[in-house]
């Protein structure tokens, strides 16, 4: 695709950079290309099914932003930020370079004038490690913490569904891999184009943001395309069997786009992330018979059939597994109808210090109200029999905005725009 983000005028100028600074008042909009050609995909209520496959690049602007209801990618980088600054414009500038780096790493583009070429005695715009590879399917989904509200003037612009979570029962939180004021998650398909992306945002934000704590996963845990093979999680059970596809305009809009009616306005058309790093005790789990795990979840190993049941989507016999059982619990009808999107991750980060491995599921829901959603599923899993196997050890809750609209949009501004 021909890169058109820099006119012809400001292509014959002198290097922005040497002028102001990355992360200064405004972006070089270089035509350095990391991918070459790429190909589109629709995002939200339009996503194509083929992009699943394709690897091409996935459409930045739209009514909803990409990485909620598209095709679950292989990879993710997920990064809490902490503000660390007090100027308002500062951070507004900010989320407009973001937003035009954004755009540019998922379509295949380096970020600014790029990594090479430019001005000797000064630091590249971009980082250089994705040169050379495809997009990868990034997406790039931002977030507002409820700490973020008591910043900039901002207190009367906080959601009531941005609530701050309760205390579930098993909780062992730690801090440092909880709260943020801001996310960011970088799906792809190509774990380098992911961590590429995040350590640039990174980089722009610098003396603006910090990294509050950041989560690397693989091995998607649901899927959002059903057409596709279930993936299974470390547990060696598949994951997400009816979760919502990205097909479903109408469940969508029923359990994941905030509603004009929800409010506030600028919310419209996001939606609300529950982030929680639950850790598996893979050792003990992998002691346990067959018979134990699968009463455990509610369904057979090998085929995910529930009990009861020949194939994996057949509908569910509730009372026909014990009372405990993960899927009779999480299931939509126990829990008056509450249903979440799933784009979980695998992770595995080395070991605890006592010859276990640190190992687990990245759990990321997206939901219309956090009340109706995440909160009435997780008080009725107080009960699970896997709770004898997992702990959620860090948690965090954001706010996604809608889509960015096109080339004068950016990422918060409905909610950072001083009218607004």
């Amino acid at each position: 695709m021909t890169d058109n983000s820099a006119n012809s005028s400001e292509a014959a100028a002198p290097s922005r950079r040497a002028l102001i600074g990355w992360g200064g008042a405004g972006l070089a909009l270089g035509a350095v290309a990391a991918g070459g050609t790429v190909a589109m995909t629709r995002t939200g209520d339009d996503v194509d099914p083929a992009g699943a496959e394709t690897g091409a690049a996935i459409a930045f602007h739209g009514a909803h932003q990409a990485g909620i209801s598209t095709p679950v990618q292989d990879r993710l980088h997920f990064a809490a930020f902490d503000v660390t600054t007090d100027d308002r414009a500062a951070f507004v500038q900010m989320l407009k370079d973001w937003t035009e780096a954004a755009r540019r790493m998922t379509a295949g583009h380096a970020v600014g004038e790029g990594a090479y070429g430019g001005l000797a005695e000064a630091p590249p715009d971009d980082t250089g490690e994705a040169l050379g590879l495809k997009p990868s399917r990034l997406t790039l989904t931002i977030g507002f913490g409820p700490s973020l509200f008591e910043k900039f003037g901002l207190k009367g612009k906080r959601p009531p569904a941005l609530i701050d979570l309760p205390q579930f029962a098993g909780d062992n939180l730690d801090k440092n891999r909880s709260g943020g004021d801001l996310c960011i998650q970088a799906c792809a398909d190509d774990p380098q184009v992911a961590v590429h992306a995040i350590r640039n945002l990174a980089r722009i934000g610098f003396g603006k943001v910090v990294i509050r704590w950041s989560q690397l996963g693989f091995g998607k845990t649901s899927s959002t395309t059903p057409e596709a093979q279930t993936p299974r999680n470390l547990m060696g059970f598949k994951d997400g069997t009816r979760n919502i596809a990205g097909t479903e305009a109408d469940r969508l809009k029923k359990f994941v786009w905030v509603d004009q009616e929800d409010g506030p306005d600028w919310m419209a058309g996001g939606s609300y992330l529950v982030a929680r790093r639950i850790r598996m005790h893979i050792e003990t789990w992998d002691r346990t018979s067959l018979q134990e795990q699968e009463d455990i979840f509610g369904r057979d190993k090998g085929e995910g059939a529930p009990v009861g049941k020949a194939k994996e989507r057949d509908k569910p016999f509730l009372k026909a597994m014990l009372p405990d059982a993960h899927v009779r619990l999480a299931h939509p009808d126990s829990n008056h109808g509450a249903t979440i999107l799933r784009r979980g991750y695998s992770f595995t980060d080395g070991t605890d210090g006592l010859g276990r491995l640190d190992a687990g599921l990245f759990f990321l829901a997206y939901q219309r109200d956090v009340r109706k959603g995440f909160v009435q599923i997780q008080r009725n899993l107080a009960k699970d029999a896997l709770n004898e196997y997992i702990q959620h050890v860090g948690s965090a809750v954001f706010a996604v905005p809608p889509g960015v609209r096109g080339k004068d949009d950016w990422w918060g501004s409905a909610l950072l725009t001083e009218e607004a």
